[in-house]
């Protein structure tokens, strides 16, 4: 659950608030935000203004400036990205499954709507399409709009953006891919996109439009020591139903307060190296990693001795009627606006009405 909330340094414990101490070194009003990661734990930072909010049919959105992060997007309440380690979750999502591929052309992006895993897809100088399919038209036009790091890639012409759900867009369409990605928001009870991590859909929907030698890959949610059997573990144990090759592995993102999941997939081994990802990154992502290489891939897949043990020994496979889902979900309240506007943190703005 997300929340903005007004202080002037003292908690109370609800959130963070409280009367003025001048006299009290170190107290001085501010703003957090504030999110609820699981019952009984809350991760919250300073932010110097809220940049912009906005709301769709589907979601609330808002982009924070934060003290610790930078630019922040949030959508319903979520963390979803952050300016200064962002590149770690896009590299760890987009470069594994491309450099294990012999020769990725063609790509699928489900969801992706910020164009960050566009962006690094498209650093890769084998690509020659990447058709980018999000439900919500409104995320994609705000973030084309503020996220300048993404500007590049939403103007480069090998990109195809398509406004409509991922799974009907792949039920519909005859095209096969070499790589579809999975760059869903977190399964959410009552939220669209739980269905998308299902068995059924991995089956009868994903799997058929991958190309020959083709490779799956989906974040897969909170992946620590003890988040992992939110959705983590299951979603692993639910791709090896569906593929004979499947690669769980994970990176600690420090504005999601955690280590973070992905999942792999092929009915083509993933035989590399860590000297032989090496090779291939020269030779075929234009620029500079900032994070992933070889090595640290090779390490982001040996995982602790506990997730291991979790997941090999896991039963569980997604379906709706059998689902799981990670904890939490929220939006900004509007009180708390009132309150930034008030502070001067955020400018107000007449209201936008929506479809």
């Amino acid at each position: 659950m997300g929340d903005i909330s007004c202080s002037n340094g003292i908690s109370n414990g609800n959130g963070v608030n409280g009367k003025s101490h001048s006299s009290l070194n170190g107290y001085r009003k501010s703003c957090w935000y504030e999110e609820e990661i699981e019952e009984n734990l809350r991760w919250c930072f300073a932010l110097n203004s809220i940049l912009h909010t906005g709301a769709s049919r589907y979601q609330d959105i808002a982009l924070l400036d934060t003290k610790p992060f930078g630019k922040a997007l949030v959508i319903d309440g979520k963390l979803q990205s952050a300016e200064v380690d962002e590149f770690i979750y896009h590299e760890s999502l987009v470069h594994p499954a491309f450099l294990h591929h012999s020769s990725p052309k063609t790509v699928f992006i489900m969801g992706g709507g910020e164009g960050s895993t566009a962006r690094e897809i498209l650093r890769h100088k084998t690509v020659e399409k990447v058709v980018m399919c999000d439900i919500d038209e409104e995320v994609v036009n705000f973030c084309k709009a503020y996220l300048v790091v993404n500007r590049e890639a939403f103007c480069d012409p090998r990109l195809e953006v398509i406004i409509n759900d991922a799974r009907a867009e792949l039920e519909i369409g005859k095209e096969c891919y070499d790589v579809i990605i999975g760059d869903l928001a977190d399964p959410i009870e009552g939220g669209p996109c739980y269905k998308l991590y299902t068995k059924s859909f991995y089956e009868h929907t994903v799997k058929p439009r991958l190309n020959q030698g083709g490779i799956f890959i989906t974040q897969a949610g909170p992946a620590g020591i003890f988040s992992h059997t939110e959705v983590f573990s299951c979603i692993y144990n639910t791709l090896r139903q569906v593929f004979k090759y499947v690669v769980p592995y994970s990176a600690h993102i420090p504005s999601y307060a955690d280590t973070w999941g992905w999942v792999m997939a092929s009915d083509s081994p993933f035989m590399l190296s860590a000297d032989e990802l090496d090779t291939r990154i020269k030779q075929r992502i234009k620029g500079e990693n900032r994070y992933l290489d070889g090595k640290t891939f090779s390490s982001a897949s040996t995982l602790s001795k506990a997730v291991r043990k979790s997941l090999d020994n896991e039963t569980h496979v997604y379906t709706e009627g059998a689902a799981r889902f990670i904890y939490g979900h929220g939006s900004v309240h509007k009180q708390n606006q009132a309150k930034l506007i008030r502070n001067g943190l955020m400018e107000e703005a007449p209201t936008k009405s929506t479809k």
